[in-house]
């Protein structure tokens, strides 16, 4: 995939955290939770997802792993980024843990995150 990169996460807490530590604008889109097969598709054809690389980003928890279980099936070319499953949730990750673990799929993060 060389479309323009997408990153998909659960809440709005977990997107603003990650607009703090990026240092590039990236379109960042939330499900809210699980998402049930038509909303899956919506999604899927109003960000051009089939054609876009896109990246997962959820939390290490039950409806995490549900969630990106379902991606993963709608969008098999997805790469997945983890978090450390001690903080289970993006929103509580400290900012560089996150900015590693971005770093690692080539997202430009905040230098002052990198200690």
């Amino acid at each position: 995939m060389d479309g323009e990169r997408i990153l998909i996460v659960e809440g709005i807490t977990d997107k603003k955290k990650l607009n703090k530590v990026l240092d590039e604008k990236i379109e960042i889109i939330c499900t809210h939770g699980t998402l049930g097969i038509e909303r899956m598709e919506e999604m899927i054809f109003e960000h051009n997802l089939d054609e876009r690389s896109v990246y997962i980003l959820v939390d290490e928890d039950d409806s995490g792993f549900k969630l990106r279980k379902m991606l993963t099936e709608e969008l098999p070319h997805a790469e997945h980024i983890y978090i450390d499953k001690a903080f289970r949730e993006v929103a509580a990750t400290p900012e560089p843990e996150l900015a590693r673990a971005l770093l690692s799929r080539h997202f430009s993060v905040k230098s002052m995150y990198l200690i």
